[in-house]
């Protein structure tokens, strides 16, 4: 017997009306917002996210699929969403049609090598969104406000968003300066991944998660306190825009997210739920106002965030989250071979109407068919033998209202579509919204 690999998971037929659901929600939300749909391949050359990530990033260094090919080309399994988006756009010249800001969202998989637990997987689902072309801090706000409307959609409401500003480049270098000096006499007291982050890339040491609560940190200066006037400008504008749409937030003075390409603004959406425990960040993100151009593209910033759905679905387990009902508008009993010509014209004729429809496919007796009907959620169940085909008529039962008729084969379709077009308090008997209209 063949087994899943450690990381990954089956999404099985039960399961599966949750992930449609929370999956149209998303979309149905990106499409208030004006984001469209970009799709791009699970599989990039190397050099893409070693030079987007970051060489020095846990994601680059420990965590990435990476292998070569028969032609001898270094291939990554995507490990994050941006760095591919952001390739199709240089790559598309998506820049050069744009009239205004540039607006994608994705939903796919990725793969990370990492340690499986509850809701983290080496293959997960991710759903991310990137808004080219503006460095206003309203996109910043906007984008903000599109990942907890989605939150706010799949009715999870307590909600923080967590904020900080690493700041622009003159920010980032006064500040580097300034960390390097106060960590120097520390550096032997830090883990060893950090004592090696202090010579390549200092400011991932604050996102560390062996010495993140540690007092050396805690003390650590903050990139908060060297912005430079453009960088906290920016910061002020966003937070004001924030208590207008009346979004919760804090200022979170440690928050500097794990990848290298962020600049200005950060965040985190923490959700307040039992299920996530203290482990209750659900999405991330933040502005990367350099990253189109260091892929070979012009100089278009842009900012975005990303949350795993896995992880979603995970919180989403303490609202009892259900996906859409499973269910059939018409099962087709055919008794008889004679009759499964007919039959299956009949039932093609209401799929393509838009029913939907089955029909046993193991000649059943009729007890077994009943069973099909009630494991399927079938509204209507439509009876169809030798005595139908030749009055050329065919019996059907509504399984709500537990009427049965008999009406001509060819009404079929129009009779089940006007039953479901009936307003739910209607009377049975004239279809009137009140039974003032008929003597019943």
């Amino acid at each position: 017997m063949y087994h899943k690999m450690k990381g990954t998971y089956d999404v099985l037929p039960d399961d599966i009306g949750k992930w449609q659901k929370l999956e149209k929600v998303i979309k149905n939300v990106s499409r208030l917002f004006h984001y469209q749909e970009i799709r791009t391949p699970i599989l990039e050359h190397s050099e893409l996210f070693h030079r987007s990530v970051g060489e020095t990033t846990d994601i680059v260094s420990k965590e990435t699929y990476d292998f070569v090919d028969r032609g001898k080309r270094a291939n990554t399994l995507r490990p994050e969403g941006t760095a591919g988006v952001v390739r199709s756009y240089v790559e598309n010249k998506l820049y050069a049609q744009a009239i205004g800001v540039d607006k994608y969202y994705y939903m796919g998989p990725m793969f990370r090598y990492e340690r499986p637990q509850k809701g983290r997987y080496r293959q997960f689902q991710q759903f991310g969104a990137e808004a080219f072309g503006s460095n206003s801090p309203m996109l910043d706000a906007d984008v903000i406000a599109y990942a907890v409307a989605i939150l706010r959609a799949l009715k999870i409401k307590d909600v923080t968003v967590h904020l900080n500003s690493i700041g622009d480049d003159a920010s980032k270098a006064n500040y580097r300066a300034a960390l390097l000096d106060y960590l120097k006499p520390h550096v032997g007291d830090l883990c060893h991944d950090c004592q090696t982050r202090y010579q390549t890339n200092p400011l991932r040491i604050l996102d560390c998660k062996i010495d993140g609560g540690g007092p050396i940190l805690s003390n650590a200066p903050k990139p908060l306190d060297y912005l430079s006037d453009a960088a906290k400008a920016h910061f002020d504008e966003l937070t004001g825009y924030l208590d207008a749409m009346k979004i919760d937030y804090e200022i979170d003075k440690n928050l500097v997210r794990g990848l290298d390409y962020y600049t200005d603004t950060v965040f985190e959406v923490k959700a307040h739920l039992e299920t996530l425990g203290a482990q209750n960040t659900i999405l991330g993100g933040g502005r990367y106002n350099h990253l189109v151009a260091d892929l070979g593209g012009p100089d278009v910033p842009g900012v975005g965030f990303a949350f795993g759905l896995e992880r979603l679905m995970f919180a989403l387990e303490s609202i009892n989250f259900q996906g859409d009902p499973d269910y059939l508008h018409l099962y087709l009993m055919i008794l008889g071979d004679a009759q499964k010509q007919d039959g299956m014209a009949m039932l093609n004729r209401c799929r393509m109407g838009g029913l939907l429809a089955d029909v046993d496919f193991l000649d059943k007796n009729m007890k077994g068919k009943w069973k099909q009907v009630e494991a399927a959620g079938a509204r209507f169940v439509a009876i169809y033998g030798a005595n139908e085909k030749e009055a050329g008529t065919v019996n059907i039962k509504d399984q709500q209202s537990g009427e049965e008729k008999t009406i001509p084969k060819h009404q079929l379709y129009n009779h089940i579509v006007a039953e479901l077009m009936k307003p739910a308090d209607s009377c049975d008997s004239c279809g009137a919204d009140s039974c003032e209209d008929c003597e019943e």
